[in-house]
């Protein structure tokens, strides 16, 4: 599994408005810089979750007609950035008829009911679960699932995103139904291994 949590350097100018200047630069800059940036969903840097490490340039710009100064900035971005075709483990945090919703660090994916096992899948209202007919696999809220994900958008306004999700394919899926697949395996590659001897 490749980690989808990136630590990004970026330069920016910031503004620090009048009301701000009787303050320490850096400290306005830096809540100047977590105001622009932190919780924004961007196609270059995903998901934003914690701005680190600002320094701003003391000496600052003035423009005419505004009383703010302007000044050049680094800092580093703590962002989960999910990739397509990525395997990654969460948690579910919420079941419906339609699927699941699997928590992948700060986002949440939808795990469609079509993508989680080749049987047909009831959904349990009641207990909140969603049970298939013929293996009787269950699937609930607080279940860790490892999933690849197979589709991620991120909107053009800063908030939101969207994450897909599969755990049809080998190895995927709720972590304890991975190793039972395991176990059979291995019990099934020691019978062909006494069939030949």
């Amino acid at each position: 599994m490749r980690a989808t949590f990136r630590l990004v350097e970026v330069e920016d100018v910031v503004r620090i408005p009048p009301t701000e200047l009787g303050r320490p630069i850096q400290e306005a800059a830096r809540e100047q810089v977590k105001a622009k940036y932190e919780n924004i969903v961007n196609e270059d840097l995903g998901y934003v979750i914690l701005v680190i490490d600002v320094n701003a340039d003391p000496v600052g710009k003035i423009l005419h007609g505004d009383g703010s100064t302007y000044h050049r900035a680094t800092f580093k971005l703590l962002t989960f950035y999910p990739e397509v075709q990525e395997v990654i483990e969460g948690e579910v945090v919420e079941v419906t008829d339609f699927g699941a919703f699997v928590r992948l660090g700060p986002e949440d994916a939808l795990l469609h009911v079509s993508q989680i096992m080749d049987d047909f899948i009831n959904y349990d209202e009641k207990h909140g679960i969603l049970i298939g007919k013929e293996t009787q696999r269950k699937l609930g809220k607080g279940d860790f699932v490892r999933a690849r994900i197979i589709a991620v958008s991120f909107p053009r306004g800063g908030m939101g995103g969207k994450i897909g999700i599969t755990v049809r394919q080998p190895f995927l899926g709720k972590l304890e139904w991975i190793e039972e697949d395991a176990k059979r395996a291995k019990g099934e590659a020691r019978e062909r291994i006494a069939d030949v001897s």
